[in-house]
């Protein structure tokens, strides 16, 4: 399963195994909308398979701390590199980057065929923008799993935020080869990249919209396009003579679409 990290423009983690649904507790009908339902502390008499079940459902339902005290009694019963995998997440969401890095340590010390764990060590580096480091643990991820369309989409974030333009557009070419959907806004997706200025967003659409033009996709290139010129792309109309473009500008209404484009300036950050 994929767990979406917090914001629009994110990085994915990865899970060593499905999550299950959430199962929402009933709330006294006095106090519903304004106190959640205590949670019951781990039994020692449930096993470590329950107290893992239980944790993946207080962290379907975004209570990571709980969460954390459910896989550490589990991992107290059994020691292993899923756990840590997952109690490393919950640490993740809660922005505990120390934390969470040495549970993905752990779990890649416990067992090193896992690829998950080294794609969220990748993570916890990109948040802190050690990008670098982060570049080497989703190479090494994507030893173990070479066909992982996340595991390239991350790499290609980090090399964006390094400003390596030409292998990050490589890295989601790949991702988007092995599964057309991947940068699509939805939960099965919804992979974009976290990056630190406009311009940057800028040109990445713009990548975007080559990739899709390649694949004579024409509602995704002309989204992108679209979000390349809001967010302030100079060169938006090299679409019209851009080689990757070419099989669409044989069509007269994109061609039409292109020339509609008038390039905004880019968005000022604020603090």
């Amino acid at each position: 399963m994929y767990c979406v990290s917090r914001n629009v423009l994110a990085v994915m983690l990865l899970l060593c195994s499905a999550s299950l649904p959430a199962q929402i507790a009933s709330l006294p009908q006095d106090n519903r909308e304004n106190s959640p339902p205590a949670v019951a502390p781990p039994s020692p008499l449930s096993s470590a398979q329950e107290l893992e079940t239980r944790g993946d459902v207080l962290r379907a339902e975004k209570d990571y701390l709980d969460a954390i005290d459910f896989y550490a009694a589990a991992l107290k019963k059994n020691n292993t590199a899923t756990l840590h995998n997952k109690m490393g997440v919950a640490f993740l969401q809660l922005a505990k980057y120390p934390e969470a890095r040495r549970e993905f340590q752990r779990a890649i010390k416990l067992d090193k065929s896992l690829p998950e764990p080294h794609n969220n060590l990748g993570v916890t580096y990109y948040e802190r923008k050690q990008n670098d480091d982060a570049v080497k643990e989703y190479q090494r991820a994507l030893k173990l799993r070479p066909q992982s369309a996340p595991f390239h989409s991350n790499l290609g974030s980090a090399y964006f935020s390094l400003k390596e333009f030409e292998k990050a557009a490589k890295e989601y070419a790949r991702a988007m080869q092995i599964d057309p959907n991947i940068f699509d806004p939805s939960p099965s997706g919804g992979v974009s990249v976290k990056l630190a200025n406009a311009s940057d967003r800028a040109y990445l659409h713009y990548v975007l919209a080559r990739m899709y033009a390649g694949k004579g996709d024409v509602a995704h290139c002309r989204l992108y396009l679209s979000k390349a010129n809001e967010e302030g792309y100079p060169r938006i109309k090299d679409a019209l003579k851009d080689e990757q473009f070419g099989d669409l500008r044989k069509d007269p209404a994109f061609v039409a679409f292109v020339l509609s484009l008038k390039p905004l300036p880019p968005l000022e950050a604020t603090n």
